[in-house]
């Protein structure tokens, strides 16, 4: 579990294909403290197991299902990447419930200046995943827990304050990128709850509708 409030900027050392699978190295100073072969980390928003750690490096092993299912796969050597710690128990929740299990990839339709800001859009390709999505919501873009500014069919917006652009991926992002993302869990449970409390009633209601009472 990850709160969306990331600790520091990581860099891509090598993603490379060995033995049968990929490994992703990640240079890293305040997040090796506590991280140990293993241990979860939140990398680009999506939780990956450590499973080498050196003094100033972290590797991960990438399955093809999660290169297929997130943006990794556009990773190189240099490139930053967003890293934060699970949250420890009693710790303070700085921004919402994050999983690290990524629901779609967006894009980024245009990143534009106001101010001192940046409003992102972000498009969502995939049918069905804005319907989580409510105004001053919460959606998590590459692991930061951000508040919806705009929503409508297939879009959605959201305004980075400067410190964030400055401690984030965020604010290298440009149109065509491509992001993790990851709906808030709570309107995912209560949809599904939702859907199953509609699929029992159903039987009920036509019962009631063939006894002619509407």
């Amino acid at each position: 579990m990850f709160t969306g409030i990331v600790e520091e900027l990581g860099e891509v050392t090598y993603f490379v294909h060995r033995e049968g699978a990929w490994r992703l190295g990640v240079r890293a100073q305040r997040v090796l403290e506590g991280t140990d072969v293993g241990s979860s980390l939140a990398v680009n928003g999506v939780c990956l197991t450590v499973v080498e750690r050196t003094e100033a490096l972290l590797a991960f092993d990438v399955g093809l299902e999660t290169l297929k299912a997130t943006a990794l796969a556009d990773l190189a050597a240099g490139a930053p990447v967003n890293l934060e710690r699970p949250v420890r128990l009693g710790a303070p929740l700085g921004g919402h419930l994050v999983l690290g299990h990524v629901d779609g990839i967006g894009r980024v339709a245009r990143a534009t200046p106001e101010r001192d800001t940046v409003r992102l859009r972000i498009e969502v390709p995939e049918p069905g995943l804005e319907r989580y999505l409510i105004p001053k919501g919460s959606v998590a873009v590459d692991g930061v827990s951000l508040t919806v500014a705009g929503l409508e069919a297939g879009a959605f917006e959201v305004m980075v304050i400067p410190h964030t652009l400055k401690v984030t991926t965020l604010g290298r992002r440009a149109a065509g990128d491509r992001v993790n993302l990851e709906m808030d869990v709570i309107g995912k449970y209560l949809f599904r709850f939702l859907q199953l409390r509609e699929a029992a009633d159903a039987p009920a209601f036509a019962q009631f509708l063939a006894r002619g009472d509407a």
